[in-house]
C-alpha cells in the first residue's frame, strides 16, 4: 500500500506540473507517452478522471504534427522542440517541400506565397486605376453653359473697350469727318446725357452715354465699317441734304433694305460720300459709313492723284493743250494738273477726249482747266482714285464693294 500510494503522488505531481507550464502545447499522445512511462514501475491500473476544462473561447483546433517520412534516416522527420522555438507565441505551422523534395515544417510562411500575395494586391491596383481610366475617357465633355446677365454686365463694366473722344465717336459712326465732327460740337449740336457738349476731347461711351446729333440719337451698337465704289450717273448730287435734286444715295435702297438679312441684329450704317463729284460729272465715287477713312482719304495731305476723262466739243489743238497743263487760278491758288494728254481716236467716237490728271481736287477744277484752255466741255468721268481704278464692267448706277486690297490701293491706313 505504501509503494502505491507513492506512485499515485508522483504521478499527481507530475501531472499538476505538466498542467500548469505547458498544458496547451501538448497532445494528447505526448499525455499518453507521458502516463505511460510513468507508471511503468507499477502494475497496477488507475481509472482516473479530470474535472471539466474552465470554457475558452472557441479557437481553431492545433493541427497535429503529423510523422511526414519515416523511412528516412533525415532530421526532418523527427519533431521539432517547439518550446525551445516558440516559447508562448502562437505557432501556425507551415509545411513546405525544400530543394530534395523533402516535405519540412516551419512557422514561417514561404517566401513564393508572399511574393504571390504582393503580385496579386499589385495587381488589383492597377485594374481598378485600369478601370477608372477607362471612365474618364468614356465621360462626354459637356458643353460650356451659358453666361447669365449678371456675368454680362459685370463683362460689361470691367471689361468694355475704354471711353473715346467725342469727335472720335461721332466720325466711327458715320455722323461726319473728324473736323466737321469738331465743328458739330463747337456749335452745340451735339448733347451728351442730356447735357449740351462743346468740348470734341470729352470722353464718351456710346454704349452706355446717351448722345444726341442734330436731335439723332446715335446708336449703341457702331454698324459694321462699309466701303463701296459706285459708278455715279448724271444727274445724282452726293449730298443728301436737299429733297428736290436726286442723290446717290437713293441708290442704295436696295443695299439698306437687305442689311437686316446679311447683318441681323446691327443697326444700318449712314452712308456718305467721300469727296463729291458734281452734278453733271459721272464715273468712280467712294461710299462709307467710316468718318476716319473719309478724314484721311480726303485730306489733302494724303496726295492721291484722280484721273479724269473729259470729252471735248470741237477740236484740241497742242496750244489747249499747253494752256491746260500750265494751270489756272482757283479760288485764289494756283492749280497746276499732274499730266495733260490728248487720247487716240477711236471709230466710235467721234469727239476727242482728253487725260487730265490732278491731285488737289479742287471744287470744278478740271471744268475750270478746260475753260481756261478756251475749250468746250461735253462730258466728263473720273475713273480712277490713287491705285483703285472703277472696274469696266460696272454699269452706271450700280456699286461694289471695296476688298482689303482696293482699300490699300486707296491709301487706307486701317
Amino acid at each position: 500500500m505504501a509503494a502505491m500510494a507513492a506512485a499515485v503522488a508522483a504521478a499527481t505531481s507530475a501531472f499538476t506540473s505538466f498542467h500548469v507550464t505547458r498544458a496547451t502545447l501538448y497532445t494528447r499522445r505526448h499525455i499518453r507517452t507521458f502516463i505511460t512511462s510513468s507508471l511503468s514501475s507499477s502494475s497496477t491500473k488507475f481509472n482516473i478522471t479530470f474535472a471539466p476544462p474552465k470554457p475558452k473561447p472557441k479557437t481553431k483546433p492545433e493541427p497535429e504534427i503529423p510523422i511526414i517520412n519515416p523511412n528516412s534516416d533525415s532530421d526532418s522527420n523527427s519533431v521539432p522542440n517547439l518550446d525551445a522555438e516558440l516559447g508562448d507565441q502562437l505557432y501556425i505551422p507551415w509545411i513546405v517541400r525544400d530543394e530534395k523534395g523533402n516535405l519540412t515544417l516551419q512557422s514561417t510562411p514561404p517566401a513564393r506565397l508572399l511574393h504571390e500575395m504582393a503580385n496579386a494586391s499589385t495587381s488589383k491596383k492597377k485594374k481598378k486605376g485600369k478601370e477608372v481610366a477607362s471612365k474618364a475617357a468614356t465621360v462626354v465633355p459637356t458643353p460650356e453653359p451659358k453666361h447669365s446677365k449678371a456675368a454680362r454686365r459685370f463683362y460689361n463694366e470691367n471689361f468694355r473697350d475704354p471711353p473715346q473722344r467725342l469727335s472720335k465717336v461721332l466720325a466711327a459712326a458715320g455722323v461726319a469727318s473728324r473736323r466737321s465732327s469738331e465743328e458739330l460740337i463747337f456749335q452745340g449740336r451735339v448733347t451728351v446725357n442730356g447735357s449740351v457738349c462743346k468740348t470734341p476731347q470729352t470722353k464718351v461711351d456710346p454704349g452706355r452715354d446717351v448722345i444726341y446729333v442734330n436731335g439723332n440719337r446715335l446708336p449703341k451698337k457702331l454698324p459694321t465699317k462699309v466701303y463701296l465704289a459706285l459708278n455715279k450717273p448724271k444727274g445724282y448730287i452726293c449730298s443728301s441734304g436737299e429733297k428736290e435734286t436726286k442723290s446717290v444715295m437713293s441708290l442704295f435702297d436696295d443695299f439698306i433694305k437687305s442689311w437686316d438679312k446679311r447683318h441681323p441684329g446691327q443697326p444700318k450704317p449712314r452712308l456718305f460720300t467721300v469727296g463729291r463729284l458734281d452734278v453733271a460729272t459721272t464715273g468712280l465715287i467712294i461710299v462709307t459709313n467710316d468718318g476716319e477713312f473719309t478724314h484721311q482719304i480726303s485730306h489733302p495731305s494724303s496726295n492721291l492723284s484722280k484721273e479724269y476723262i473729259a470729252t471735248i466739243d470741237g477740236e484740241v489743238h497742242k496750244r489747249h493743250l499747253i494752256a491746260i497743263s500750265e494751270g489756272t487760278v482757283i479760288d485764289g491758288a494756283h492749280c497746276t494738273p499732274d499730266n495733260v494728254e490728248l487720247l487716240p481716236g477711236q471709230p466710235d467716237l467721234s469727239r476727242p477726249r482728253l487725260r487730265i490728271v490732278v491731285h488737289e481736287g479742287r471744287n470744278h477744277e478740271v471744268r475750270e482747266l478746260v475753260k481756261n484752255a478756251g475749250l468746250q466741255l461735253r462730258a466728263l468721268k473720273r475713273i480712277r482714285i490713287g491705285g483703285f481704278r472703277l472696274p469696266a464692267d460696272l454699269a452706271l448706277g450700280k456699286h461694289v464693294e471695296l476688298n482689303q486690297a482696293n482699300l490699300k490701293a486707296l491709301g487706307w491706313k486701317s
